[in-house]
């Protein structure tokens, strides 16, 4: 996509008005191009750049042209970022930018209240970069009347310095694990979660303390919900849910300062819930998590398109498909400009999910529209979630007797991922596509008692145990028992102990 065009999307129609004027503004020469640019971008016209610089010798001007345009857009968003942010962050940074505007300028007193004031915020969300600048101006100016005794002023910067460092530490060991997920994801390296994470705190001597914040809760609740995905097995991941539960329940009075982390935690939480089966419990904290985004619409558009998600998937998993197919189709159809492309290919996967098991004909429609490439899968939305999404495919088109196309795929299928599959010790992938092999060279074999047994086995796998890998299952076992594979699937999730 166009760098500029898609900057263009992160705003409204009201905001694309405002930048125009923003533009207008700017230009002093009535010869400048950039709004016909703009036009021309926003509509797709490429034969329209051409016109815009006739010769060969004016490509150089034309990307000039792009670069300020682009500058311009970047400045306007910048401005218009810090402006609408009501948050307690942005409010400390505005107090910064006067107080330091003031000082400047010998307005002292009112300077300093202002940085006082800028102090109690960010010490409060714990924002050490910013506390640094503003200790450091407070210093700057230590020699003014009215200013702090300097001693107290020294002592509290170097408190912070070790508050910086300590998060620094944390940072640092969070992009070490979030390197390791990578080589899982894409590479199928093989590790434990539990020592991974032992290795970590050992390297960057991080204390049992430190890793109590709400911030560094969500990291570690992040990896550990990415590690339980591709193993596929949340239980896995228990004794930090424990943790985070014993967190959780201390924090009652600093839910509004947390809010973006507070909300992730729930959702990490219903999620896992949700994958342990325990639906109630996940129901609760969807509960929770959505009373808290009505709260802030910045948080309730982010995570909106996530929560309908879950929602969808508790109501189907509990017998509700005709609740929970209308609530996709509803949040796909509201989507907007701004919404994750990732979240929206995980509702339509999931949508399609849906009506193939109730063995709807529009699912093959919705395959239709998971349109991207299977290299922009895996880099965006991780190996296992593509590996489910072609399983899938070869399933739909099987499902309704495509049977060369759904070969085609599977071969297809085979080619690229058996390496990884081997490498990720993921035999029990290449098991079942072994038996989905077998039904569409043979569809008959459905009803031999060898086949049926092969494909019940795969329910006592300890890496079988998850909802969607059950879901693949069912498919299965509904060609011998004449039912939907939503109803088989029902079936074996209330046998599922939790």
């Amino acid at each position: 996509m166009d760098s500029i065009l898609e900057l263009m999307n992160l705003l409204n129609s009201s905001d694309k008005k405002l930048f125009r004027q923003f533009l207008q503004r700017k230009n002093k020469r009535v010869d400048v191009k950039n709004l016909q640019l703009l036009d021309l971008i926003e509509t797709d016209d490429i034969n329209g750049l051409d016109k815009l610089y006739e010769s060969e010798k004016n490509k150089d001007a034309y990307y000039a042209l792009r670069k300020r345009l682009q500058d311009n857009l970047l400045l306007f968003l910048s401005q218009k970022t810090f402006e609408s942010n009501h948050s307690d962050t942005y409010e400390a940074l505005r107090l910064v930018v006067v107080g330091r505007f003031l000082l400047e300028n010998d307005v002292v007193r009112i300077a300093f209240k202002c940085l006082d004031n800028a102090e109690r915020l960010a010490e409060h969300l714990e924002q050490f970069n910013l506390l640094n600048e503003l200790l450091l101006l407070k210093l700057q100016y230590a020699h003014l009347p009215g200013a702090e005794d300097f001693e107290a002023l020294t002592a509290r910067f170097s408190r912070n310095q070790s508050n910086m460092q300590r998060e620094a530490k944390l940072n640092m060991a969070y992009a070490f694990l979030r390197q390791e997920l990578q080589e899982i994801h894409l590479k199928g390296k093989i590790v434990n979660l539990t020592a991974l994470m032992v290795i970590t705190i050992r390297k960057y001597k991080i204390s049992a303390q430190d890793l109590m914040t709400y911030k560094s809760i969500y990291q570690i609740l992040f990896i550990a919900n990415e590690y339980a995905a591709i193993q596929q097995n949340y239980g896995l991941i228990t004794r930090y849910i424990n943790r985070t539960n014993r967190f959780m329940k201390d924090q009652t009075g600093k839910i509004q300062s947390y809010l973006f982390y507070h909300i992730s935690i729930l959702y990490f939480l219903a999620n896992f819930h949700l994958r342990q089966m325990d639906f109630e419990e996940s129901n609760s904290y969807l509960r929770e998590m959505m009373d808290l985004m009505a709260t802030d619409n910045r948080y309730h558009d982010l995570f909106y398109l996530r929560h309908q998600l879950l929602l969808a998937l508790k109501l189907y998993f509990t017998g509700a498909a005709d609740n929970a197919i209308p609530l996709l189709q509803k949040s796909l159809s509201n989507t907007k400009t701004t919404a994750k492309p990732e979240d929206i290919e995980d509702l339509r996967a999931c949508l399609t999910m849906f009506l193939a098991l109730c063995n709807k004909r529009e699912s093959l429609k919705q395959l239709t529209l998971l349109t991207r490439t299977d290299a922009w899968y895996e880099k965006r939305m991780g190996m296992l979630w593509t590996i489910r999404k072609n399983l899938m495919e070869i399933l739909i088109h099987a499902q309704f007797s495509n049977i060369e196309l759904a070969i085609s795929r599977l071969n297809s299928f085979k080619r690229r991922y058996k390496k990884y599959l081997l490498k990720a010790s993921e035999e029990r992938v290449l098991t079942y596509l072994k038996l989905v092999e077998k039904h569409l060279q043979k569809p008959g074999m459905a009803s031999e008692s060898t086949f049926q047994k092969a494909v019940l086995n795969q329910l006592d796998s300890a890496g079988n145990k998850d909802i969607f890998s059950l879901s693949f299952i069912a498919w299965l076992i509904a060609h011998w028992e004449k039912k939907t594979a939503y109803e088989v699937l029902l079936t074996i999730i209330q046998k599922t102990p939790e």
